[in-house]
């Protein structure tokens, strides 16, 4: 799809199987400490996938003063530090396990193609809160070429920061990929619903991507190859607050999960048709108290202000052929009030190699 006519005629196509880990995070306008530690995030305990792709909601607090600035480049470097970090930490680790592992077995192994690999950011936005980094292999980094970002305001007046989404588009060998990471309406009251799908409208409607006539390269997010959505989508449970709480206290997840605002818009084809989410199988990941397990609201004697019913307002889906998802699932850090989702996929890559 990407090579020039000529160049396609000598080659023959394959298809090869690269492994994605995707990542959301609302951190509520909270700095990250010097010493988090991101390895919790990034599920170290299984492989380490080929890219890294981690989005992020409000890195700034979305007041009157924030949402007139839409980079803070100090603030990005410090959360893309604590990434790179972990994931050459994680990196550097499976090398020395892997030695120990053939000296053990003394066992004499051709060389690890991915043995002096580390990962590198390929391309990092914000977008006043909404941020979005994807890492990715060293030795994939020839292959990954026409990166380029667009971002779309939803928020004040229909156009500020403060809600939208950055999308980033790239090409690994000759598949396009692109991943949209937004921050929709918020709201639990009845009918917020609509305010949220015309965000999601308005975001595939206005992303649009440098055209080049020579490569044809997808302009629009549904036209790439492969398409994954994550963020704070804000969707809610129809049902009464009590309602809610009672079952999440009892852990009916299904019977939320009918319940779904997200879960509704996937099955009626309103604005998010021929999308897909894997089951979700962990508890609602908003509002909890910051540093807390507890939801917010769930002292009876206390003093509120809106109602902040739990909700899963954090997710993964996607769109098209040639992608696997293989987990689902949300991490544990306290640092704000919601809790992260990450995502595992396998995504065919179409690859070019000479004809012999």
């Amino acid at each position: 799809m990407l090579a020039d006519s000529d160049t396609t005629s000598e080659l023959s196509a394959d298809i090869q199987n690269f492994s994605l880990f995707i990542s959301s995070w609302n951190v509520g306008g909270i700095a990250p400490p010097n010493d988090l530690n991101m390895e919790g995030l990034l599920d170290t305990r299984n492989n380490l996938a080929d890219i890294y792709v981690l989005g992020f909601q409000e890195i700034v607090p979305l007041n009157a003063g924030s949402v007139i600035v839409p980079e803070n480049t100090m603030l990005c470097m410090q959360w893309n530090s604590l990434i790179r970090t972990a994931l050459n930490k994680i990196a550097v680790n499976n090398i020395i396990l892997q030695k120990v592992e053939e000296e053990e077995n003394q066992k004499v192994y051709p060389p690890n193609k991915e043995s002096s690999s580390h990962f590198e950011c390929i391309i990092s936005k914000q977008m006043v809160g909404v941020f979005i980094t994807i890492w990715a292999r060293s030795p994939l980094l020839p292959y990954i070429r026409h990166t380029s970002v667009s971002s779309v305001g939803c928020g004040i007046f229909g156009y500020l920061g403060n809600k939208g989404s950055v999308s980033v588009r790239f090409c690994l060998h000759e598949t396009s990929f692109c991943f949209v990471c937004s921050h929709l309406a918020s709201g639990g009251k009845e009918g917020d619903e609509r305010q949220r799908n015309a965000d999601a409208s308005q975001i595939l409607s206005r992303t649009r991507f440098p055209c080049d006539s020579f490569q044809h390269l997808p302009r629009k997010i549904l036209q790439h190859d492969r398409v994954i959505w994550l963020g704070d989508l804000n969707y809610r449970i129809y049902l009464p607050e009590a309602v809610t709480r009672s079952l999440v206290n009892g852990r009916q997840w299904s019977i939320l999960l009918q319940k779904d605002q997200l879960k509704a818009e996937l099955r009626e084809g309103c604005i998010f048709k021929g999308w897909q989410e894997e089951e979700i199988e962990f508890a609602p990941t908003y509002k909890y108290y910051p540093d807390s397990d507890d939801y917010y609201g769930c002292n009876q004697n206390e003093k509120r202000g809106k109602s902040r019913a739990p909700a899963w307002c954090d997710r993964i889906i996607w769109f098209g052929k040639g992608l696997k998802q293989s987990q689902y699932n949300r991490g544990e850090f306290r640092l704000s009030d919601h809790r992260p989702v990450w995502a595992t996929f396998t995504a065919e890559v179409k690859v070019l190699s000479p004809l012999y």
